[in-house]
């Protein structure tokens, strides 16, 4: 018989947030044991709903999406992401420049793969997004990571940043705001990075796929507006500011000088184009989803789910000895960060395990986004604000006794 083994290709991939921990899970669930998953960004298992609006656009264009359509995407889908983004003021795009895609994963996947050779580099924070080192790594190239400062609002640290180009170096990647720490940044901050773009030659991915759950009065802004001079491929989506994870609903938008990415802009198009095209359904949501701004809004207000989730969340981890956390402005996630000499903690997945063991809530630990110490993790702040709430003293009562072995 021959062993057949994973591609090399997989070595350094991994993905924690339904990884060894999640079956571990979903094992205890089939035993009979009622688990607060906290693991995954996922709106709709909580009850979120789904927009009317949304809803009824789909419903209503249905036939439409029974044939192929453009590889790039639906004209009246790209015309409607073209126009948000000019809004937020991106120069020079045209519908032509967006590619919708089966969630912002396919799109980084194809176009890192249209991007990249063996070789090269992708500065990428730390933490991270798992996809983005994935992906960085599935195409050859190597991601180095910068440091995002917790003592600073987990912010770029901008000196890191230039201390790491290195000839094999193409691109800098921004995920603003920040998944996994929740955190916004501001103008001035996506300026300086920008700027080391700039002055070193080197390609900006804006991952903003969460522009839309922005609180507390704060504004996002984008990168692509703030350097348009700088070559910039912008990354956005549905899923969770319109509660469609399922639909699968992403997209990028090339901008900046394009004169000398020809060959780059041919590889990602024959990438679109051997997928044949996106999903269309999703498709047919686009156009009223961006219409329609109230229904993500009122979540982010005081009232709102969001808004009262974070508020119950950051009430409760205040209470705790032991953990401290940078309160995020952005999103549903938070990384705060355990006291490893009180409680002993050499290994965040033992600390993450220990804790679904004890108080059947399953967090992430801080290895799944690349963090080098292991005494951070996750929290998805998406239960209704009570049980979110009993989920955080339950991990108060956990540490309050709590050394690893």
């Amino acid at each position: 018989m021959i062993k057949i083994d994973k591609s090399d290709k997989l070595t350094h991939v991994h993905s924690d947030i339904r990884g060894p921990l999640f079956v571990e899970a979903l094992k205890m669930q089939a035993e009979g044991i009622d688990v607060m998953k906290l693991n995954t960004g996922n709106p709709g298992t909580f009850g979120f709903p789904m927009p009317d609006s949304v809803k009824n656009a789909v419903i209503q264009n249905i036939d439409r999406a029974t044939p192929y359509c453009d590889l790039k995407g639906m004209p009246d889908a790209r015309e409607a992401i073209c126009e948000y983004h000019k809004k937020k003021g991106i120069q020079g795009i045209t519908p032509d420049d967006v590619y919708i895609g089966n969630g912002v994963s396919e799109l980084v996947t194809m176009m890192l793969t249209a991007f990249l050779n063996y070789g090269d580099e992708v500065l990428v924070p730390t933490p991270d997004y798992s996809l983005w080192s994935n992906s960085i790594h599935i195409a050859g190239a190597t991601p180095v990571y910068y440091i995002c400062d917790e003592d600073n609002h987990w912010f770029p640290d901008v000196e890191d940043i230039k201390s790491k180009i290195t000839p094999k170096t193409r691109a800098i990647l921004l995920i603003n705001p920040n998944n996994p720490t929740g955190v916004l940044y501001p103008r001035e901050l996506v300026e300086q990075v920008a700027n080391v773009a700039r002055e070193n030659n080197l390609v900006i991915f804006s991952d903003e796929i969460y522009d839309r759950l922005v609180m507390d009065g704060k504004e996002h802004v984008s990168t692509a507006a703030i350097a348009p001079d700088v070559f910039t491929i912008t990354f956005n989506g549905l899923s969770k500011s319109h509660i469609v994870c399922g639909f699968r609903c992403g997209w990028m938008v090339i901008s900046g000088p394009k004169e000398g990415a020809a060959g780059f802009i041919a590889g990602i198009t024959a990438m679109a184009a051997m997928r044949l095209c996106a999903n269309a359904i999703m498709q047919l949501s686009i156009v009223a989803a961006l219409e329609d701004r109230d229904s993500t809004q009122s979540m982010l207000l005081p009232g709102g789910r969001l808004y009262e989730q974070r508020e119950a969340c950051c009430r409760e981890l205040a209470k705790i000895d032991g953990l401290s956390f940078v309160k995020n402005d952005a999103a549903f996630y938070i990384f705060p960060k355990l006291d490893a000499e009180r409680f002993n903690i050499t290994s965040d997945d033992q600390f993450a395990l220990d804790f679904l063991h004890s108080k059947h809530v399953l967090v992430i630990p801080g290895k799944g986004f690349s963090y080098p110490t292991p005494d951070h993790f996750r929290i998805v702040m998406l239960p209704e604000p009570d049980k979110l709430a009993q989920a955080v003293r339950d991990l108060g009562d956990f540490l309050s006794t709590y050394k690893q072995k």
